[in-house]
């Protein structure tokens, strides 16, 4: 289980250079496609195809960290490398756990604005 998402509005700020309106827009592109990651996470699972849930999550990783979720980062870290490995053991559970964690961060990014 990782720790809860905690959103440090300064921290990210400062990763873009204290720029209050990227800051929103981060925001709203994270939240119109946060079902769409999620989606497309599932997607590739469901379809076996490795290389597309690698990719994936190294988009969900990316954004993530964006946001300072070293937690989810690392979640979506662990799947990305599950999926270049071939490793497939446990992968769905791994894909349902980022999936919640992108939803987590999408409730906290709506309520903290």
């Amino acid at each position: 289980m990782t720790t809860p998402f905690v959103l440090v509005r300064g921290e990210i700020l400062e990763r873009l250079g204290g720029d209050e309106e990227i800051y929103a827009m981060m925001i709203d592109m994270f939240l119109q496609d946060v079902e769409n990651n999620c989606a497309a996470l599932a997607g590739a699972f469901a379809a076996g195809v490795l290389p597309d849930l690698q990719r994936e999550a190294h988009t969900v990783k990316g954004l993530l960290a964006t946001f300072s979720d070293d937690a989810g980062a690392a979640e979506a870290a662990v799947l990305e490398q599950k999926a270049k490995n071939g490793q497939v053991a446990g992968l769905e559970l791994t894909v349902l756990a980022l999936q919640a964690r992108l939803r987590e961060v999408a409730d906290v990014l709506k309520s903290g604005r």
